[in-house]
């Protein structure tokens, strides 16, 4: 009975293990994504600034 008590919490604590590396990846991703959606919205300002001064 012991062990499988000691089972389940290895099994918990592995669990949770895997869901704070996912969590990390996660956030890594939407942080990427955020820098990326900033990049391409300054770069499309600043063709359309280039394009208007050269009407």
């Amino acid at each position: 009975m012991r062990r499988s008590a000691q089972s389940a919490i290895e099994y918990l604590f592995m669990l949770a293990a895997v869901l704070v590396l996912v969590l990390m990846a996660t956030r890594v991703v939407l942080n990427g994504v955020k820098n990326m959606n900033e990049a391409i919205s300054d770069y499309v300002t600043q063709v359309r600034q280039e394009i208007l001064e050269d009407l």
